[in-house]
């Protein structure tokens, strides 16, 4: 078998499993903005639907929106100084420590809300509010803001670095926002890709936790696709990805920039 040969059954694969993938994706799509979902594009395309969801269930979109900005926010508050703190750490003690933040990835999501709803379901004023379902979505998250910058942290000799700006004088504060971050960014770019995307589609932890008021996409699309018809669910599915995508561009724009400046920084 020549190269060329390869190439083309290689190439010819690649885009098959990419169609059985996408396939389902775009027929949804197609659903959301044709008057009849069964009849397809014979039956006239239209943007009824997209207008119905909008007005139904819109502030879900900006709750889901608002539920992953903060989310982000918190989890790379904590879990750059937790990776930093796990490096320092003695390896059996970090190790430990690792496999107990992997505990809520481990568990399905309606026993670790479970177990939120037993602890902290008696504080009404939590329970009712938006900022329940972020405390589970930071717990669901953490570990994916975590491992990636620590192993960043693990590849680009941070220790030796810190204590060569500590030799120079740099006090604790200084050496963290100019040595360990700068050094980090890639690993906390990853985190943050993943953790907005978790975020955003996050729905068992979602589900347990949430109240009539506080709905989020995922869940007000799993009720539009359960209690509606075929059409309105799939134009929420097209209101999601508008959503989503941008960010996910974002997020890649500003990765593939940082590692060119750090590639032409070295």
């Amino acid at each position: 078998m020549t190269r060329r040969t390869l190439f083309w059954l290689q190439l010819g694969f690649t885009l098959l499993i990419s169609l059985f993938m996408l396939l389902p994706v775009l027929l949804s799509c197609l659903a959301g903005i044709t008057n009849n979902a069964f009849i397809g594009l014979k039956s006239g395309l239209t943007l009824r639907w997209l207008e119905q969801v909008w007005s139904m269930y819109s502030d879900t979109v900006w709750l889901s929106l608002l539920l992953a900005i903060c989310c982000l926010l918190v989890v790379t508050l904590l879990g750059v100084p937790a990776a930093w703190a796990l490096l320092k750490m003695p390896g059996r003690w970090a190790s430990r420590i690792e496999e107990c933040l992997l505990l809520p990835v481990a568990l399905p999501g309606l026993a670790t809300a479970l177990g939120m709803l037993l602890v902290y379901g008696h504080l009404h004023w939590l329970r009712g509010s938006w900022l329940f379902i972020l405390l589970g979505h930071v717990l669901f998250t953490l570990p994916f803001m975590v491992r990636p910058v620590l192993s960043v942290m693990r590849t680009s000799q941070l220790p030796q670095l810190e204590e060569a700006a500590a030799s120079l004088g740099a006090g604790f504060w200084q050496r963290f926002f100019t040595v360990i971050i700068p050094n980090c960014r890639n690993g906390i770019l990853a985190g943050a890709f993943m953790v907005l995307t978790l975020s955003i589609g996050e729905f068992n932890i979602t589900w347990m936790l949430h109240t009539p008021l506080t709905k989020t996409l995922p869940v007000g699309l799993a009720d539009s696709y359960a209690s509606m018809r075929l059409e309105v669910g799939s134009a929420y599915t097209l209101i999601f990805l508008a959503m989503i995508l941008p960010l996910l561009l974002a997020l890649s724009v500003i990765s593939r920039f940082s590692q060119r400046t750090s590639q032409e920084s070295k």
